[in-house]
């Protein structure tokens, strides 16, 4: 069974920085894409950053130049470093991936458990 585990989630003042980081575990055959999604209380859940199996990027207009995702293929894990943090950034992360199971099967999303950001003075 394939687990996405999320760590790095906690409190910080506006203008600093965390890391997240979600490392898959399990049986499976490949990891696609990966991506980081938030979801502030009252909103629906939106994309903040993903990155192919080639290491493209894409980035919420919201925090491009601030946050950065990038992956290490080698421990199946993502990150997401936050830099320059806002109030407004405050949501549960949640990691995203993209994998198959088998060399037969179709791709299928699998999600963490997500984890809590809160910036606040």
């Amino acid at each position: 069974q394939v687990q996405l585990v999320e760590s790095g989630g906690g409190l910080v003042q506006p203008g600093g920085s965390l890391r997240l980081s979600c490392a898959a575990s399990g049986r499976f055959y490949s990891i696609n894409a990966m991506g980081w999604y938030r979801q502030a209380p009252g909103k629906q859940r939106e994309l903040v950053a993903a990155i192919t199996g080639g290491s493209s990027t894409n980035y919420a207009d919201s925090v491009k130049a601030r946050f950065t995702i990038s992956r290490d293929n080698a421990k199946n894990t993502v990150y997401l470093q936050m830099n320059s943090l806002k109030p407004e950034d405050t949501a549960v992360y949640y990691c995203n991936g993209r994998i198959t199971t088998t060399k037969w099967d179709p791709a299928r999303d699998y999600w963490g458990q997500g984890t809590q950001v809160t910036v606040s003075s």
